[in-house]
C-alpha cells in the first residue's frame, strides 16, 4: 500500500518576516532540507492561506497559514511502461532510437514516469545490467522537446565505451535548428562560455566570467530570405542547452523555443503572414538531433544513424518554402 502524504501546516510570526519562505520551512519543519522544500514548492506543494505558492524566493508574510505537502517516495528503481519506441538498430549491447518531442528522457522531480528510461525497461528484456543493475545505461540526454537520435547501452562493457566516446567527443553528431534571421556567414562557429544565467537560475547564458568553455558550429542549409533559415549544427563541447543558448546569444534564436525566445523577433516580419503565423505558433524548439555516428563499442564496426525532421518541423519547413 502506498503510504500517505506528509502535511506540515505551519504559521508565520512577525519574526519571520525577513525570511524566504522556503527557509522558513525548512527550519521550522526541521526534517527538510531547504532545497527539498524549494523544490515542493516549485511543483505546486506549498499553499499560503490556501493559495498556491511557488516562488522559493518569496518574502514570509507573518500570520499567514503555510501548508507543505511532501508526497510518499516513488520507487528507486523506474517501473516498466508500455510506450512505442521509433528503434532504429539493436543489438545485445545497444539500442539506436528517434526520440519524439516531448518524452523526457530519465526520471526527475515533475516527471516520475512516463520517459525514455520507462519505455526502455518495457522494451528490453535482455539488459546485462548497468552498475549491477538491469537497467538502460543513459549516456547523454536530448531535452524533453527536442527530438532525435539517440543511442543507449544495454551492457557495462558498452556503457563504459560510450560514455568516454561522449567525453571525448569521439563521434558524429548533428543537429537541424529552424532559427530567426539570417547569420552573416553561410559557415562558421560560435564560441562563448556558458554557465548560469546570473539573474534567472532556470536558464543558461553565455557569461563573460566562469562557466565552461563551449563552441558550436553551423552551416546553413536553407535560407528563407533574411527572415530565418535552416542550419546544420555540430557540438564540440557538450553543454546544457548549448545550441539553443549559443544562437540566440548571436540574435537568431531557435523557433518556438519556450526559454530562449521571449518576445517576437524583429526578423519574423520578413516571413509572408502564412508562414509568419505557423512559425510564432511552433509549440516547442525547432530542434532535431539529425544524425549519430560511431564505433560499436563492442566490434568496432562504424554504425551511423540519420533520421529527418519530424512530422511538426517537416510541416514548418513547408510552410516556409510555400
Amino acid at each position: 500500500m502506498q503510504p500517505p502524504s506528509e502535511i506540515h501546516e505551519i504559521s508565520a510570526l512577525p519574526e519571520n518576516a525577513t525570511q524566504r519562505a522556503d527557509r522558513f520551512l525548512a527550519d521550522a519543519i526541521g526534517s527538510l532540507s531547504r532545497s527539498r522544500v524549494k523544490a515542493l514548492m516549485e511543483t505546486g506543494h506549498l499553499t499560503v492561506d490556501g493559495v498556491a505558492m511557488t516562488d522559493p524566493s518569496a518574502a514570509v508574510r507573518p500570520g499567514a497559514a503555510y501548508r507543505l505537502v511532501v508526497p510518499p517516495p516513488v520507487p528507486a528503481t523506474p517501473l516498466p511502461q508500455n510506450i512505442a519506441l521509433d528503434i532504429l538498430f539493436e543489438d545485445q549491447h545497444l539500442i539506436v532510437l528517434n526520440k519524439p518531442a516531448g518524452l523526457v528522457v530519465h526520471p526527475a522531480p515533475g516527471n516520475a514516469d512516463g520517459t525514455l528510461v520507462n519505455a526502455l525497461l518495457h522494451h528490453a528484456d535482455d539488459l546485462s545490467g548497468i552498475g549491477g543493475e538491469a537497467r538502460p545505461g543513459i549516456v547523454h540526454r536530448l531535452d524533453k522537446e527536442t527530438s532525435g537520435i539517440m543511442v543507449v547501452a544495454k551492457s557495462q562493457q558498452a556503457h563504459q565505451a560510450l560514455s568516454e566516446a561522449f567525453a571525448t567527443r569521439d563521434l558524429d553528431r548533428e543537429y537541424l535548428a529552424l532559427c530567426w534571421g539570417l547569420p552573416a556567414e553561410m559557415l562558421g562557429e560560435i564560441e562563448g562560455n556558458i554557465g548560469r544565467h546570473p539573474t534567472d537560475r532556470k536558464r543558461m547564458a553565455v557569461v563573460a566570467k566562469g562557466g565552461k568553455t563551449a563552441l558550436t558550429h553551423y552551416r546553413v542549409e536553407q535560407a528563407f530570405g533574411t527572415a530565418a533559415c535552416l542550419l546544420r549544427l555540430k557540438l564540440a563541447t557538450g553543454r546544457t542547452h548549448q545550441i539553443r543558448v549559443h544562437l540566440s546569444h548571436v540574435g537568431h534564436p531557435v523557433m518556438g523555443d519556450p526559454v530562449y525566445l521571449r518576445r517576437i523577433p524583429a526578423a519574423a516580419a520578413g516571413l509572408p503572414k502564412p508562414a509568419r503565423e505557423v512559425a510564432l505558433a511552433f509549440p516547442r524548439q525547432a530542434l532535431h538531433a539529425t544524425s549519430l555516428g560511431f564505433a560499436h563499442p563492442v566490434t568496432g564496426e562504424a554504425m551511423f544513424f540519420e533520421a529527418g525532421p519530424p512530422p511538426d518541423m517537416a510541416l514548418l519547413l513547408d510552410c516556409l518554402r510555400g
